[in-house]
C-alpha cells in the first residue's frame, strides 16, 4: 500500500542528512544537477552468499491479486542471511564489543566517496590486495582522502555477477577454502583506519578480505576501529575517483552483525 506521508518523511530525512553532510564537509551538492547511481545488486534467487551460508534469498508470495473487496493487493515474505548480496558488515561482525548494525550512528551512512581503481592489477592477479602504495599513488593523483570518507575499491569483479564460480573463484557448496577474488590488503586497511578514519570501506567483490584469506584480518582491523564494510557493490565504474556522495542504508536490524543494503551514489552531471 502507498504511504505518501511516510515517503515524504523519508525524502525529508534524506535531504536533512545531505544538508548536514554538506555543512560539515563544505562540499556543495545541487540535487537538481546530480544523477543517482545505484551501487546495489537486486536480491533474488541468484543472489550470491558466502559459500558456508546455510541458505540464500527466499521470497514467498503472501498475496497477489484481487481481494474480496475487489481491489488489487500484493505482499510477500522474505528470508535472508545477513551477509549476502549488497550488504553491510557491522564492526561487531569480527570485533567483539564494537558496534552492531543498529548501533552505527546514522550520519556515518552518508559520506564523500573516493574510488580507488585496481581493475588492471586485479585482472592480472585475481587475488590482488590493495596496498599502502596504491593509496599513496591515488592521493598523489587525486588529493588526500578526507576523514569520514567512504573508501570504495573498484576491481571490476561486479561484471561477473551472478556467475558464482566466476565471481567467487569456486562454487563448491559449503566450502570457502578455495576462493579467488581481489580486495583490500591488511596493511592498507590498517593504514586507512589509523591515518584517514573512514566511515566505511567497500568493494565490488564478496568480501573486504580477498578470496584466499582465512584469517580475515581486514574485517578484524576495521571492526576494531568501528569501521563498517560494504560488500558486493556494483556500478563503481560509473563513479568518479572523487566528488560523489554515497548514501549506504542497510536494513536496521537490532543487534545485527550486518544486513541487506540499498546503496546509492549522488554524482554531479
Amino acid at each position: 500500500m502507498k504511504r505518501p506521508c511516510l515517503r515524504s518523511s523519508l525524502i525529508l530525512c534524506l535531504l536533512f542528512f545531505v544538508a548536514r553532510f554538506e555543512s560539515a564537509h563544505a562540499q556543495s551538492l545541487d540535487l537538481a544537477s546530480s544523477k543517482v547511481i545505484d551501487l546495489s545488486h537486486a536480491f533474488n534467487a541468484e543472489t550470491i552468499y558466502w559459500p558456508t551460508s546455510p541458505s540464500g534469498f527466499e521470497l514467498r508470495v503472501l498475496h497477489k491479486g484481487p481481494t474480496k473487496a475487489g481491489f488489487f493487493y500484493y505482499a510477500n515474505a522474505f528470508c535472508s542471511p545477513e551477509h549476502g548480496g549488497t550488504h553491510l558488515d557491522a564492526p561487531m561482525h569480527f570485533a567483539e564489543g564494537r558496534w552492531t548494525n543498529s548501533d552505527i550512528p546514522a550520519e556515518r551512512f552518508v559520506g564523500p566517496a573516493v574510488v580507488i581503481d585496481v581493475t588492471a592489477k586485479a585482472e592480472a592477479n585475481p587475488d590482488y590486495l590493495l596496498t599502502v602504495e596504491d593509496i599513496s599513488a591515488f592521493e598523489a593523483a587525486h588529493g588526500r582522502i578526507p576523514d569520514k570518507a567512504i573508501v570504495l575499491l573498484r576491481t571490476g569483479w561486479s561484471s561477473r555477477w551472478p556467475d558464482k564460480k566466476a565471481y567467487l573463484g569456486d562454487d563448491a557448496p559449503g566450502d570457502a577454502s578455495h576462493l579467488h577474488f581481489p580486495s583490500f590488503g591488511p596493511e592498507a586497511a590498517a593504514w586507512l583506519a589509523k591515518e584517514r578514519h573512514p566511515n566505511f570501506i567497500g568493494v565490488d567483490t564478496a568480501s573486504v578480505d580477498n578470496g584466499p584469506s582465512q584469517e580475515f584480518m581486514v574485517h578484524r582491523i576495521i571492526g576494531a576501529a568501528n569501521i563498517g564494510g560494504l560488500e558486493n557493490l556494483t556500478n563503481l565504474d560509473q563513479l568518479p575517483s572523487t566528488g560523489a556522495i554515497v548514501i549506504a542504508l542497510p536494513m536496521k536490524i537490532e543487534k545485527g552483525s550486518g544486513g541487506p543494503a540499498r546503496i546509492i551514489a549522488l554524482v554531479p552531471r
